[in-house]
């Protein structure tokens, strides 16, 4: 015989008449249910179950050696991660328009989401002097302005394309120490200036097909007396 599960919730001694306040009291409900009958059986108290004792454990040895200080565990990071979701306003070839950072104000082109969930966009650079950077979705505005870029190829664009090199200090001797230290010019990556050239030169071509879209893109945005931003369209 297999046991019946119960579809419907069995029905309660006490009744509530309202809310916390039950049809019948406490002590009714002492003699509705039988606890006098089990108290009685047992002689005036009701009966007890002993636990049941713990199997021994197998002593463990103790290590031989101890750690001269306390050693931290580090902390279980339970978080997953979830990919940003990208707002609607916002689609490959979309202007945007950067509110923070160094190039704020400036029109750029947005290409694609990194997996980080930041943006990818460029200026280009031979217009508006912005090159190929990450931006935070929460610091651009969307505007109704599309540019077609399915001639780009972005796909070797990652986070890990943008991590900054680790340099290796060498120590300095106390002569080097004390003598002024000649700071060497910073030169970018012939690497990424092929890779920017390779993004600029069919978007580029893109923006020289609408008349007028070069020069909204090199054109700086920015407010002035008597605007209001939220009735601004963009």
């Amino acid at each position: 015989m297999t046991a019946t599960t119960r579809t419907t919730p069995r029905p309660s001694r006490n009744p509530d008449l309202i809310r916390g306040v039950g049809k019948y009291s406490r002590s009714q409900m002492y003699h509705k249910r039988g606890l006098w009958a089990i108290k009685a059986k047992n002689g005036g108290v009701f009966p007890r179950h002993e636990k049941k004792a713990a199997a021994d454990k197998p002593a463990e040895k103790a290590p031989k050696f101890y750690p001269a200080d306390d050693v931290k565990k580090p902390l279980l990071n339970k978080r997953k991660h979830k990919p940003t979701k990208l707002r609607s306003s916002i689609t490959p070839g979309t202007v945007l328009i950067l509110l923070a950072g160094r190039f704020m104000g400036k029109r750029v082109v947005f290409l694609k989401q990194l997996p980080s969930g930041l943006l990818l966009v460029t200026g280009p650079f031979k217009v508006n002097g912005v090159p190929l950077r990450r931006v935070n979705q929460s610091y651009v505005i969307g505007t109704s302005t599309k540019i077609d870029i399915s001639g780009v190829n972005v796909d070797k664009f990652d986070d890990k394309y943008f991590a900054k090199e680790e340099k290796k200090r060498n120590k300095k001797t106390e002569g080097e120490f004390f003598e002024a230290d000649k700071e060497e010019k910073k030169t970018y990556p012939e690497g990424k200036k092929e890779d920017q050239k390779a993004v600029d030169t069919p978007l580029i071509k893109a923006l020289e097909a609408v008349p007028d879209l070069k020069a909204y893109l090199g054109a700086r945005f920015s407010l002035k007396a008597g605007m209001k931003p939220h009735e601004l369209i963009f």
